[in-house]
This record gives C-alpha cells, sequence and structure tokens, in this order.
C-alpha cells in the first residue's frame, strides 16, 4: 500500500463559532464519527487531524479546531491553537449557523483567511431549519463563496466535496527533481548507511526522490558513498545528475567528476518546500557572525537524538569550526519557533520533510518578519564544507543569488 504522509497531504480546517457544526460535517465528510459531537460549547479542544482521500483530487488531511468565540483563559489558548492551524492550512472551510448573521468575530475571520492569502469556503450548515435571508446578503455583499447542507439530514455534502475538490490549490508546479530529468536519463542516489540512517528503511527524501524520478521514466541508481565510485566506473553513460546526502557532501564531491552535475537531498528539499533563494542569502550571515551571537537551529519533528546527532553535535561543532566564534546555539524542536525569534542572529532550519510546503512556507515568513536570516541544514552544511556552489549549479535561482552574494563573501 502506498501509504501518503499527512507533510505532502493538502490540510484542509473546519472553523468556524462554537456549536455551528464543525465537527458533525468533518464527521459528515469522512463518513465516520471520528470527532465527538455535543449540544454542550466549546466540546472540541484540541485541533482533531484525519487523513483521507478526497476523490477525485486526491489525498487530505482534514483539521477540526476549536471555535473562535471560545471563551475564558483556556478559550483564548483554544483560539490561539486555531489561529495557528489556519495560518498552516491550504484550505479553509467557514462553518456558519443558518439561522445566525456574520458575526464581528466571523468578519474578522474571513479578513484574517484573505490577508494570508488562503483560499476557502464558506459552508452554512443547518439548512434544515432555513436560512437567514441576511446572512445570505451578507456572504454575497463580501463576495465570499457559499454553499448550504444539512448534517442533520445529510444533504448537499456530496455536491460540498465536488465543490472543494475544484477549488484545492495544486501544487503539481513544485517539483522535487522531475524538472531536472527525463525519460531514460541516469540519476545517481548517493545514500550513507550510518549511525543517523533509520534502520530497514529509507528517510523520507530519498524515498521521495526515487518515487518522482520513477514517474518521469528515469533509471535510478541507488548507492551508498563507499561503492559510488565504482558504481559510477560501471555505467556506460554520464548520469544526469547525483544526488547525495549532505554530511557526504566532500566524500562524494571528490568521486563526482566536475562535469556531472551534483546536489543534496536537503538542497532538492529546500527548493521544494521552502525557499532555495532565501536560504542561499542567509549564508552571508554565517561570515557575519561575532561573538556571543545566538543561533538558532530549528527542527520540525522530535526524534531521540544520537550520539553525533546532526542538529545537536554536528551542525554547532561544523559552525564553530567555521566561524572561529564563541556562538550561543539554542535548539527548538517541533512546529512552533521560541516566541522570542528577534534575539536571534540565525536561524539554521531542517530540510522540513515532517512539514508541509505551506508550514515551511510561513516558518520562512516568520523569520523574515523578525528580520532574521535564515539557511536550512543542508544548504548550511554544503557552504560549510566547501560545496558551495558547486552542489547549486543546477538551481539556476540559486546560482543567481549566489553571485549576487559572493560578491559581498
Amino acid at each position: 500500500m502506498n501509504k501518503v504522509t499527512q507533510s505532502e497531504r493538502l490540510h484542509i480546517s473546519f472553523l468556524g463559532k462554537r456549536n455551528v457544526g464543525k465537527s458533525s460535517l468533518m464527521n459528515k465528510f469522512i463518513g465516520q464519527d471520528l470527532v465527538i459531537v455535543s449540544d454542550i460549547p466549546g466540546t472540541t479542544t484540541d485541533p482533531v487531524k484525519k487523513s483521507m482521500e478526497l476523490l477525485p483530487f486526491g489525498p487530505v488531511v482534514l483539521i477540526d479546531t476549536a471555535g473562535i468565540d471560545d471563551v475564558g483563559e483556556l478559550g483564548e489558548k483554544r483560539i490561539s491553537k486555531t489561529i495557528k492551524v489556519l495560518t498552516e492550512s491550504d484550505f479553509a472551510i467557514i462553518v456558519l449557523d443558518s439561522q445566525s448573521e456574520l458575526s464581528e468575530k466571523e468578519k474578522n475571520l474571513f479578513d484574517e483567511i484573505r490577508n494570508l492569502e488562503i483560499p476557502f469556503l464558506a459552508v452554512i450548515n443547518k439548512s434544515e431549519l432555513g436560512i437567514n435571508f441576511k446572512l445570505i446578503e451578507q456572504l454575497k455583499s463580501l463576495s465570499i463563496q457559499f454553499h448550504s447542507v444539512s448534517c442533520y439530514k445529510e444533504e448537499g455534502i456530496y455536491e460540498l466535496k465536488e465543490k472543494i475538490s475544484k477549488l484545492l490549490p495544486n501544487d503539481e508546479d513544485t517539483p522535487l527533481v522531475s524538472d531536472l530529468i527525463k525519460q531514460h536519463d541516469v540519476i545517481v542516489l548517493v545514500v550513507p548507511i550510518d549511525l543517523g540512517a533509520p534502520k530497514g528503511r529509507l528517510i523520507l527524501p530519498q524515498v521521495q526522490t526515487i518515487r518522482e524520478s520513477l514517474d518521469v521514466d528515469a533509471i535510478v541508481i541507488v548507492s551508498k558513498d563507499k561503492e559510488l565510485r565504482s558504481a559510477l566506473n560501471k555505467l556506460k553513460d554520464k548520469p544526469k545528475l547525483v544526488v547525495t546526502d549532505s554530511q557526504a557532501i566532500m566524500r562524494v564531491n571528490a568521486d563526482v567528476p566536475d562535469e556531472i552535475p551534483l546536489t543534496t537531498f536537503s538542497i532538492l528539499m529546500a527548493r521544494y518546500k521552502g525557499d532555495l533563494a532565501e536560504y542561499v542569502k542567509g549564508l552571508k550571515k554565517i561570515e557575519e557572525l561575532k561573538n556571543g551571537d545566538k543561533v538558532l537551529i530549528a527542527e520540525a519533528c522530535t526524534h531521540h537524538a544520537q550520539e553525533d546527532d546532526i542538529g545537536k553535535v554536528k551542525i554547532p561543532r561544523w559552525l564553530r569550526l567555521h566561524t572561529k566564534k564563541d556562538l550561543e546555539i539554542i535548539h527548538a524542536q517541533g512546529h512552533d519557533y521560541p516566541e522570542n525569534l528577534k534575539e536571534y542572529s540565525l536561524i539554521i532550519h531542517c530540510g522540513g520533510c515532517m512539514l508541509t510546503r505551506k508550514m515551511m512556507q510561513q516558518r520562512i515568513k516568520q523569520a523574515k518578519f523578525s528580520g532574521v536570516p535564515i539557511v536550512n541544514y543542508g544548504v548550511a552544511i554544503s557552504y560549510m564544507h566547501g560545496a558551495i556552489p558547486r552542489a547549486l549549479e543546477p538551481f539556476a535561482e540559486a546560482i543567481n543569488e549566489w553571485e549576487l552574494l559572493n560578491k559581498n563573501i
């Protein structure tokens, strides 16, 4: 079974006031009673996620949220979580009560969604009770597209799914590697098997690169770094591209002839989910770091740190050796940055393979808004090991940024 991870699915959030039927609508949407439904306001406290196939679109994640009109100290925290879900959503469903007019909180929510440039649809629930004509007038005056349903009578649900399938954003224009290779091209993937490699499986970027290469009918060869030279010697024709793990970049760089394009999985992910040109800009800050500067090393997922952990051990060591500065290095794990982001001189972020593209873009925006340069693991490691600009050469936008930057480094 080909299981699509949540990070590769579009995220659809259900938002609105308490007791408008967000949880009921999500249950009808997925066809099962996943979320607890009650007449008591505030039943949903923390966001609830469910993966499903939304045909004919494909795999998505649905997220139920607490009401935007929750009350009390805990209510404020729940609202904060709801807004956080919204900022990371690819599409929003705003559930409204058919008997009510738009409240100020709902109007503000629509404004916030538009400011975030998130596509959305207003869904009027409880249509079996009749629909307040003033609500329709308000939605039309605000140019808000809407659809009516009855969760009680199970009416309008199928049509809602079809409408949302057509409105969802399509990220097919964001390739991982398929624009760099074509049918019958040979791509060599160098996969070191070390302490950081998961036992019995490959890491997600490696799997994704293999799959996308096969989708364009390219020929994929997978080798460990120690066997790379032998693998290349056995090829009749030169490969179109070699991709390696960032930590092996210098060993691989020595074995791959200059005329063969070379990059890393992390740099592919930087372009796929992040902003490669922005990360290249962040390299300048590495050279500007001073004694006492705070550097944030951010990982989107949590994992058990091993003896020679990349984020906690290797990158700090390489950074101090490269800059020869006494730096204060802080580690943060999970989907949230520290609140005091402006205190940091630089953010070195993981590849974001467990984040959606929307989430990763939001984290880059947060860094830029706070005035903090950001670079990802792969770009930073390749730079500190002398593999830049070679590892950027397959990407014109990154090389252009590097040439501008190199004048000042």
